[in-house]
């Protein structure tokens, strides 16, 4: 078990460095090129690994394709976009931070649009979730930090994608394998974006294509589109989901860690706030639920996997 949640911690630990990594590619290069790219290189691992481990015989069902389809546009165009997008404009704490609201989304979104009954809990992480977020921006009106509600909705918009993505995926849960579900997405995805990102390369800058952003795209669509998917996954065949759940707690710890130590940015009361209510909000999200009638209602997705197109 000790093995299992290593490799969930380790899981959303790269979740949540990816955070700072889509910050510096955000600052050189076109968010539409990052996205594109990002999904062939994925693709080009997904492929050999989907024929090697799941062996899919011939193509998924039309149904299951087309879900796939807004899965993709959701859960990879969206979800990227946004996050690429207010990267450029806040920081890499806050982007993190602002990524930790998904559990509590998810959550509500399975209320609102499911009409699954939610708990008092899942209704507590929501509201904890909005106060967290009212909290980093309000570290703005005090002239403190180094991010900007703009960039920080732009990220929102991501999480909401991305909180989509998860509820659509709950219609083709055990009908395809999970790397078949992650190819097919990423090439979706691929397809998608690929004449937006046709149209950004005369906004290429000279030297942009430098070996340090090519290494830094090659981790980022390595980590957050195949071995997160590994580690995750594997974690989950020896823990249930409503544990693995809590280590999406590792997510927003990474990035803000990173984003000081690596980034230079500065960590204020106001993070610090926005960080406690944020962690609050996961936990109660996606904590075990006890016996009884909260245990019945549940307090909404447990195990949802944000950052990118791993899970069926």
């Amino acid at each position: 078990m000790l093995l299992a949640y290593l490799m969930l911690a380790s899981s959303m630990m790269l979740v949540g460095a990816n955070v700072p990594v889509a910050k510096l590619l955000a600052e050189a290069l076109p968010i539409p090129l990052i996205a594109c790219l990002r999904c062939l290189l994925a693709c080009m691992v997904l492929w050999p690994l989907m024929r090697l481990v799941e062996r899919p015989r011939g193509m998924p069902a039309r149904a299951v394709m087309g879900n796939l389809f807004w899965q993709a546009a959701f859960g990879t165009a969206l979800y990227n976009a946004g996050l690429l997008a207010g990267l450029r404009f806040t920081s890499a704490l806050e982007g993190g931070l602002v990524l930790a609201t998904l559990p509590a989304v998810v959550a509500l979104g399975s209320a609102l649009w499911l009409r699954e009954r939610l708990g008092a809990r899942g209704w507590t992480a929501a509201a904890l979730a909005g106060v967290g977020m009212a909290a980093i921006n309000a570290v703005r009106a005090g002239g403190g930090g180094e991010g900007s509600p703009v960039g920080n909705a732009l990220v929102f918009a991501g999480v909401i994608g991305e909180a989509v993505y998860v509820l659509l995926a709950k219609r083709n849960a055990g009908r395809i394998g999970v790397i078949t579900a992650a190819f097919w997405m990423q090439a979706f995805s691929a397809g998608q974006l690929l004449p937006f990102a046709a149209l950004s390369l005369p906004w290429l800058a000279p030297g942009a294509a430098s070996p340090f952003n090519v290494a830094l795209l090659v981790f980022h669509s390595l980590t957050a589109s195949v071995l997160c998917l590994l580690l995750w996954y594997g974690g989950l065949r020896r823990a249930s989901a409503s544990v693995a759940g809590v280590f999406s707690a590792f997510l927003p710890a990474t990035a803000a860690v990173l984003a000081v130590l690596v980034l230079g940015e500065a960590f204020t009361a106001g993070h610090g706030a926005g960080f406690v209510l944020m962690l609050g909000s996961i936990l109660l999200a996606t904590w075990p639920a006890r016996s009884g009638r909260e245990g019945r209602q549940g307090a909404g997705p447990a195990a949802s996997f944000p950052g990118d197109r791993r899970r069926p």
